[in-house]
């Protein structure tokens, strides 16, 4: 289910819209039209299940990545909005970014980054947007062998450590369903978003190891 969006948004609206179970979206990069999506089957990932296999487990601990956040938001998002392998499109347009810059100045948008090499290069990423003890992961890169994967881990295990109970994935992919992610009615979800916002949480923003990560997320 999706509509058009022909009026100005701004990020208050933004912020009512999440609350309400809809987000905006582009066609492309080149289309400076916004339509509202509510899918009918919303994607997320219950944070009490977060499945973190053995080898990615490894890979968090001792993979040589440095994780932090709200670092750069400009380039995570430069980094999601990319041409992928597979598409040439994105639907990061130019008001997708200076809205979520909105949010980002504003304390509702965080970012996870993930740094490899020397010297120091971006080379995986993600950010989403926070309210009340609900998480809506908008979207993520990378261009180094897990490096989206340790970025979505260091989010769980934040939102675990700060008091979230809801990750928002919008939908369900390949990618997600590895680590859990299912699909739920959108009454059902409803329940679970207003759930959240009435609940305080707090993003956690300080340096956290790989181990400490998987640590959070409940593995040994």
């Amino acid at each position: 289910m999706h509509g058009s969006l022909n009026v100005e948004i701004t990020a208050e609206i933004l912020l009512k819209a999440y609350a309400a179970g809809i987000f905006p979206m582009a066609e492309d990069a080149d289309d400076p039209t916004l339509y509202w999506v509510e899918p009918k089957e919303r994607g997320i990932l219950p944070l009490d299940r977060f499945h973190l296999g053995s080898r990615l487990a490894r890979t968090v601990r001792n993979g040589g990545f440095e994780v932090v956040t709200d670092h750069d938001f400009d380039a995570v998002i430069e980094g999601c909005a990319a041409p992928r392998r597979d598409s040439d499109r994105t639907w990061i347009n130019a008001r997708i970014r200076a809205l979520y810059g909105e949010l980002f100045d504003l304390g509702h948008c965080h970012t996870v980054e993930v740094y490899a090499g020397e010297p120091r290069t971006l080379v995986g990423g993600l950010y989403g947007v926070s309210l009340g003890a609900a998480f809506f992961g908008e979207s993520m890169f990378h261009t180094a062998r897990d490096a989206s994967k340790v970025a979505l881990v260091h989010l769980a295990a934040r939102l675990k450590r700060g008091g979230y109970t809801l990750l928002d994935a919008q939908f369900v992919t390949s990618h997600l369903a590895q680590f859990g992610a299912e699909e739920v009615p959108r009454h059902v979800y409803k329940a679970m978003l207003r759930a959240a916002i009435d609940r305080p949480a707090q993003w956690d923003s300080a340096a956290l190891s790989g181990a400490e990560a998987v640590a959070a997320l409940g593995q040994p």
